[in-house]
């Protein structure tokens, strides 16, 4: 695996979902309160959108600096 595929992977909508997915069902397995699970998927999902934005934005920034 390359860095352009570990890119493509990390900014991935469904590479997040999944992980929330297995995430959630893991704490549901594990008795987890259901208030916690919430919390736990809300710091996956913004940790999610924060990679990826980081992510496209240096790869953009990358791509504008080859041009110039």
């Amino acid at each position: 695996m390359n860095k352009g595929d570990l890119i493509r992977k990390l900014t991935s909508r469904k590479f997040w979902l999944a992980l929330i997915a297995f995430v959630s069902a893991l704490l549901v397995a594990f008795n987890v309160p259901e208030g916690s699970i919430t919390q736990v998927t809300s710091v996956i999902m913004s940790f999610g959108a924060l990679i990826s934005y980081i992510l496209a934005e240096g790869f953009a920034d990358g791509g504008n600096h080859n041009e110039n």
